[in-house]
């Protein structure tokens, strides 16, 4: 609890982190030719440093990591020896640094151990922990993750605030409504707000967010996206106290940004239109960079009569496109993906109506996804063929995942509009 009137002014600054998952794999660029791989194989770090270079260059009066610094245990000592390099760093600028363990670092998943400068503090596993920081009037209060899977509620917990100073509760939790996270430490906001703490650094959840004003309850997200699920600026939170003010200022570290970027094709009329649709729209997202490599996920929406000449194309596609990203250069920006989720111009029910060898197609294709016995041969042959495939390219063809996963009849659906409407885009009737 902030201390009373009378009691001296605090004023002090702290960096809260979380999420850090050190030398984690950026996953679904490194399977593609001409990924920057040098680049992804440093992010996290590279994110780390410029977290450290701000902290150094605000001065600020200690930092606060709140679970998952690491990404699981070490393949070796390098990413403890990077890491202790970072915290030396502080250490020589007498910034002190607290150090919490979530459900990727826990106690039981890093077997490997390394020195650290005695101004790192890290908080025990066994029971919730204080440490105060006399000169400044502040008390952290913490409890590291002993295993990964910790369900059990650690705030409850947490001991009562200390009088007469600026209480920041460390925690590593999904809270409570977050489908998208596993439910390690679950709390409610009430019972956080009960604590009576000033401020609390949590971590787990990767998007930046400020769950509550009063008391701060704060979610600074990871430090570097890791796929596209994770997109947009990512960083830290600069917490700056005044007497009774709390402010708080996002800081954005990530040195590689991820993109989703949705084209509506309807226009298109054809692969070359595509292509060049795409082109105006990544010229804009590279001035508008920043000066953050861009790794893009591009999906095309919309029903066009392009939908049938990009049928079966989609690795020439790709090419095209990438070779369009090449012209600004892999350190501005980086085609990750392209899907094509187009639909055809002409709807089933039309096609079927055709007298023609279409119409019949079209027919025949519907009958194909209820019979029971063509689609189980379909299945055993397929799925023989798909374990016979490299892996790298189960990754870039998600039907192969589909059809191992014996989902052939939803294929069959899904493939059949842009089979019919790749046939009709090839007819002699369309060029006469």
């Amino acid at each position: 609890m902030l201390p009373a009137h009378g009691a001296g002014v605090l004023s002090f600054r702290f960096i809260h982190a979380a999420d850090i998952h050190l030398d984690s794999p950026l996953t679904g660029l490194s399977a593609y030719e001409g990924a920057p791989t040098g680049m992804l194989r440093t992010a996290t770090r590279r994110a780390f440093t410029r977290l450290v270079d701000r902290a150094l260059e605000d001065a600020v009066d200690f930092v606060v990591i709140a679970g998952d610094l690491y990404d699981g245990d070490w393949r070796d000592y390098n990413t403890g020896l990077f890491f202790a390099r970072e915290m030396a760093r502080l250490h020589r600028a007498q910034i002190p640094a607290f150090v919490l363990y979530g459900n990727h670092d826990a106690e039981s998943e890093i077997t490997r151990q390394l020195s650290l400068p005695e101004s790192v503090t890290l908080f025990s596993a066994r029971a919730p922990e204080t440490h105060v920081l006399n000169d400044l009037r502040v008390a952290l209060h913490g409890q590291n993750f002993r295993r990964a899977a910790t369900t059990d509620n650690l705030a409850a917990n947490y001991p009562a605030a200390l009088p007469g100073h600026f209480n920041i509760g460390v925690l590593h939790t999904a809270l409570e409504g977050h489908a998208s996270h596993a439910r390690y430490a679950p709390c409610s906001v009430e019972e956080l707000r009960a604590k009576e703490y000033d401020y609390w650094a949590l971590g787990h959840v990767h998007e930046y967010r400020v769950v509550e004003q009063s008391p701060r309850i704060v979610y600074p997200g990871n430090l570097q996206g890791r796929s596209v699920r994770e997109l947009g600026p990512r960083g830290a939170v600069l917490v700056t106290v005044n007497g009774e003010q709390v402010q708080t200022e996002r800081i954005v570290v990530d040195v590689l940004r991820w993109h989703h970027l949705e084209v509506d094709a309807s226009a298109c009329e054809s692969l070359q239109d595509v292509v060049s649709d795409v082109s105006v729209r990544l010229s804009a997202l590279a001035e508008e960079a920043d000066r953050h490599p861009l790794s893009v996920r591009i999906s095309l929406r919309g029903a066009t009569t392009a939908h049938g000449e990009l049928f079966g194309r989609e690795a020439e596609l790709r090419a095209n496109i990438c070779s369009k990203a090449n012209e600004y250069g892999e350190e501005v920006l980086w085609v990750e993906k392209v899907r094509v989720r187009t639909e055809p111009i002409l709807s089933a029910s039309v096609l079927k109506a055709r007298s023609d060898a279409i119409g019949e197609l079209q027919e025949m294709l519907e009958r194909a996804v209820s019979d029971e016995d063509l689609v189980a041969e379909l299945t055993a042959e397929l799925v023989d063929l798909s374990n016979r495939v490299p892996a790298a390219l189960l990754e870039r063809v998600p039907e192969l995942e589909a059809i191992r996963a014996g989902r052939v009849s939803e294929l069959l659906r899904d493939v059949s509009p842009a089979l019919i409407a790749r046939l009709l885009s090839e007819s002699p009737s369309r060029s006469s």
